[in-house]
């Protein structure tokens, strides 16, 4: 075990010009490429952050534009919180008004359909 701590710390002590040589040497003496384990390594970030954003609880319903039936989408807007009249065609005229806040997956979902079918463009965050 001494041994393997004493060659770490040669390890260390090499410049990444040195290091990068002995990488090539040990390719062409094993006949492997130190590349594969980098690429595999990339390939799983980008599924370790969709796990994370699975994981989200909370959603907000976000509407981006009315769409151009803008009186079913106050509809909608009026149905998903109970707001007046007036308050519901402020939202739909505002842009990246939070309809719902901190609503769960299946609540923010239907909201987004509801919205959709209406004309709207929505995003969940």
């Amino acid at each position: 075990m001494a041994e393997l701590e004493k060659l770490m710390d040669q390890l260390s002590e090499l410049t990444v010009l040195e290091a990068a040589e002995l990488v090539k040497m040990l390719e062409e003496k094993w006949g492997v490429s130190a590349a594969a384990p980098v690429a595999a390594a990339a390939a799983a970030a980008p599924v370790a952050a969709a796990e994370e954003e699975e994981e989200k609880t909370e959603f907000d319903v976000v509407l981006k534009n009315p769409g151009p039936k803008k009186i079913e989408t106050i509809k909608v807007i009026r149905q998903l919180t109970n707001l007046g009249l007036v308050d519901a065609k402020n939202l739909a005229e505002t842009a990246d008004s939070k309809i719902l806040e901190a609503v769960g997956k299946d609540v923010a979902n239907d909201a987004k359909e509801k919205l959709v079918a209406a004309g709207a463009e929505v995003e969940l965050k």
